[in-house]
C-alpha cells in the first residue's frame, strides 16, 4: 500500500521505479490498511484512532440493574455468572488491548468494578500500555487496584483538580492533567482529551467505559471504529445498563452509522466490527 503520511506518500515508489525497480501495488491491500489504521489517523489528523469497544446482550445491554453484577472482564469479577461473554471473546479483548496505546474509562467504571485494565496477551508492546480514566472531579479511589499499581501508566484527566486531591494522587505515581473548556455538565470535553492524547504521541486508544461514556463519545464525534461483542442472551427491563444513555440521537437519520462491517464468531458469542469514519480519510 502506498504510505498513508501526506508528506511521503508516493515518494517511494517514485525513487524505487527512477532506479528501474519495479513496484507492484495493491496486493493484499486492504489487509496491509487495516494493519496500518492507527498510524494512518495519527500521521494525518495527529489524533489517536479510537475504537469503542463494549460487550452486551441481544437487546443492548451491557449489565443487569446496578447492584446486581460487575463486568465481563474476569479482572472485575470473581463470578463466572457475571461475565456477559464466554472465554473466547474474553480473550480476544485482550488481542485488541494489545493493539492499541492507551486504555480510557469513567471513573464511575473504576468505582464500580475496580479494574486493572492491563494487556494479558502476553505479547511484546512497542510503548507500556497506558490506563486512562475520565474524572471530572477527582473522585478516583486512592485504594482502588489502578492506583495502587500505577507505575506512571496511569493517567486521570479531570475538568475541575481540586488540590489536595491532586497532591495525594501524584505522590502515588499517578499522573493527573487538567482538560480546558468543560462540558456544561462539566465533563472533559472528548473532542479536547483526543487533541490532549494526540499531543502525547498516542496514536491509538479503546474506550471500555459505560453507558454516559459511550454516549459522550459517540456524541463528541471522535469515535473512528466500533468493535462490539454480543452474547446470545437478553436481559430486557428499564434498569439494566443500556449500551449507551445520555440523551440519544434525537432522529434515525442522525445515529450513528457503521460502514463496512464485518462479523466474528468467538463460540456462541459473536462481535460486529465497524467503521464510523476511515482512518485514512476521515470520512
Amino acid at each position: 500500500m502506498q504510505d498513508p503520511n501526506p508528506q511521503v506518500s508516493g515518494k517511494g515508489f517514485a525513487r524505487l521505479r527512477g532506479a528501474g525497480i519495479e513496484v507492484v501495488a495493491g496486493l493484499f491491500q486492504d489487509e496491509a490498511k487495516a494493519l496500518n489504521e492507527a498510524f494512518a489517523k495519527y500521521i494525518r489528523h495527529k489524533t489517536p484512532l479510537v475504537t469503542l469497544k463494549a460487550a452486551m446482550t441481544l437487546d443492548g445491554k451491557i449489565a443487569p440493574p446496578p447492584g446486581n453484577s460487575r463486568s465481563d472482564v474476569p479482572e472485575m469479577s470473581t463470578s463466572r455468572t457475571s461475565w456477559i461473554t464466554g472465554e473466547a471473546a474474553r480473550a480476544h479483548v485482550q488481542a485488541l488491548r494489545h493493539q492499541n496505546d492507551a486504555i480510557m474509562v469513567g471513573v464511575g467504571t473504576v468505582i464500580q468494578d475496580d479494574p486493572l485494565l492491563t494487556d494479558r496477551s502476553g505479547l511484546p508492546r512497542r510503548r507500556p500500555l497506558l490506563r486512562i480514566v475520565l474524572d471530572s472531579r477527582l473522585r478516583l479511589p486512592p485504594e482502588s487496584r489502578l492506583v495502587q499499581t500505577a507505575q506512571d501508566d496511569l493517567l486521570v484527566l479531570c475538568s475541575f483538580a481540586e488540590e489536595k486531591r491532586k497532591k495525594q494522587l501524584l505522590r502515588r505515581g499517578v499522573r493527573v492533567e487538567q482538560i480546558p473548556k468543560p462540558t456544561p455538565e462539566g465533563h472533559p470535553d472528548l473532542a479536547a482529551v483526543a487533541d490532549h492524547l494526540g499531543k502525547m504521541e498516542i496514536t491509538s486508544v479503546m474506550i471500555e467505559g459505560g453507558a454516559m461514556v459511550n454516549w459522550a463519545a459517540l456524541a463528541s464525534g471522535i469515535v473512528d471504529k466500533l468493535f462490539l461483542y454480543y452474547t446470545p442472551r437478553i436481559l430486557g427491563g428499564t434498569t439494566s445498563v443500556p449500551f449507551a444513555a445520555g440523551t440519544g440521537f434525537p432522529r434515525i437519520a442522525d445515529a450513528t452509522r457503521a460502514k463496512s462491517i464485518r462479523v466474528h464468531r468467538f463460540g456462541e458469542d459473536f462481535a460486529v466490527e465497524g467503521y464510523v469514519k476511515d482512518p485514512y480519510d476521515g470520512s
